[in-house]
């Protein structure tokens, strides 16, 4: 599939219509397409969407991507950043625009919205063995030879499912796969010891469908993580391609992938990667930090390695839920109109940031969120809390990977509420 094709399928998102589908947008755009809603440039606040109602900040969005562009270069990194936070084409191609090396993904069916928008370089970070899905990808690499394809691979039987998959779908391209060396024991999933990373490199020499590209793995699955512990994960992973490149593991090969990176290490990811000795071929250090895009007001917020590196420069939390106050039954207590359904809260529950009230905003001093229902946020209210039945609260989010899943159509806006694109979701 050639870019070209992603382009015009990105293009007819576009030409979508606007309706019940998608939650917050007015009600009296019904009909519009996607593109004729942005053309009018409405206001979040005023133009008629309804409450609970997600929103990106344009700018904040924009700074994110050119910092994380910014810092792998900085540290001469391959940028791969997961998609399957987002899953949104239009942040795909934002991120490859900014200079990313490709996308990376977690299961078959994102790989599939991927292609279908023209992706061209797809790292799979996990084991397939799912034969339907082996026989897709065959028929992607076998259609298109400039489509590039990586995944894990952490089992000698992994290996032959995958070998024979591929063998009885009559793959004329082999699929590359790198070896997934664990964080450590009782960690997630990948290799726990060097002899077994060896025989899984050895089942992988012996499979026709199959070749070795590199190592990788997840550093954020290190156990009781600090940063002495995830530097010494590193240095072994590094050490594991040294050894797998001194046994000629990677001849033929134009690259030798070396990948870590989530979000709350990838500086440590940088400090060991710059150590990468010269190897027989030339090294493709990838990065796969996907949450920035979006960042948090929670998780990521506390975690990123901007907090321990300061002078690269700060994410910026980009999501704000907008709810209505329904609710006002004591002094103490207070009821939005946004719930599960809406808010992530698989790690902390929304953060109370601000009122809004006839046009005016100010801090939400006073306001806590304390629990979520299916459709309300429980609020508890201080002396101090200026809060009425009809005002507008935004709160921020934390763990991006769980907010852009439960919205299929994101507004994004601008500081003065200016609505200016809509970003499109694929879960």
């Amino acid at each position: 599939m050639a870019l070209d094709t992603g382009t015009e399928t990105l293009a007819r998102l576009a030409e979508e219509r606007v309706d019940h589908r998608f939650k917050g947008l007015p009600p009296d755009a019904d009909g519009l397409t996607v593109a004729e809603l942005t053309r009018q440039g409405r206001n979040l606040f005023t133009g008629g969407f309804t409450t609970p109602v997600l929103a990106l900040s344009a700018e904040r969005l924009e700074h994110n991507l050119r910092l994380m562009e910014t810092y792998a270069t900085r540290h001469g990194l391959a940028f791969a950043p997961h998609g399957k936070t987002s899953m949104a084409p239009q942040l795909f191609h934002r991120q490859i625009e900014r200079g990313a090396w490709g996308i990376t993904l977690a299961v078959p069916h994102q790989v599939r919205v991927a292609r279908a928008f023209g992706i061209q370089r797809v790292f799979l970070a996990n084991e397939l063995v799912d034969a339907a899905a082996l026989r897709w990808i065959s028929s992607e690499l076998d259609a298109d030879p400039d489509f590039r394809f990586v995944c894990y691979v952490d089992s000698v039987r992994g290996v032959g499912l995958m070998d024979a998959a591929l063998s009885d779908a009559g793959a004329s391209r082999p699929v590359d796969v790198v070896v997934e060396l664990a964080a450590g024991e009782g960690a997630r999933t990948g290799v726990r010891t060097e002899a077994e990373c060896a025989a899984v490199a050895d089942a992988v020499a012996g499979a026709r469908t199959l070749r070795l590209a590199g190592v990788a793995g997840y550093e954020g699955e290190v156990p009781d993580a600090d940063p002495e512990k995830v530097h010494a994960w590193l240095r072994r992973l590094v050490a594991l391609a040294v050894d797998f490149d001194k046994a000629g593991r990677f001849d033929g090969l134009a690259d030798i992938v070396v990948s870590a990176g989530g979000s709350a290490w990838f500086d440590a990811v940088a400090d060991v990667f710059a150590e990468v000795p010269d190897l027989s071929l030339p090294v493709l250090k990838l990065l796969r930090s996907g949450a920035y895009v979006s960042h948090d007001d929670g998780h990521y917020r506390e975690l990123t390695p901007f907090n321990r590196v300061p002078e690269e420069g700060a994410l910026e939390p980009a999501f704000r839920l907008w709810s209505q106050v329904v609710s006002r039954p004591s002094p103490e207590q207070a009821f939005t109109n946004a719930g599960k359904r809406d808010a992530a809260y698989d790690l902390h529950l929304p953060f109370a940031q601000v009122v809004r009230r006839d046009g005016a905003e100010r801090p939400a001093t006073g306001v806590e969120v304390t629990g979520l229902s299916d459709q309300h946020a429980w609020l508890r209210t201080t002396a101090e809390a200026d809060l009425e039945v009809g005002d507008w609260l935004g709160t921020g989010l934390s763990h991006p990977c769980t907010s852009f899943d439960k919205w299929q159509l994101i507004p994004v806006a601008q500081a003065d509420g200016t609505v200016v694109d809509y970003i499109r979701t694929f879960f």
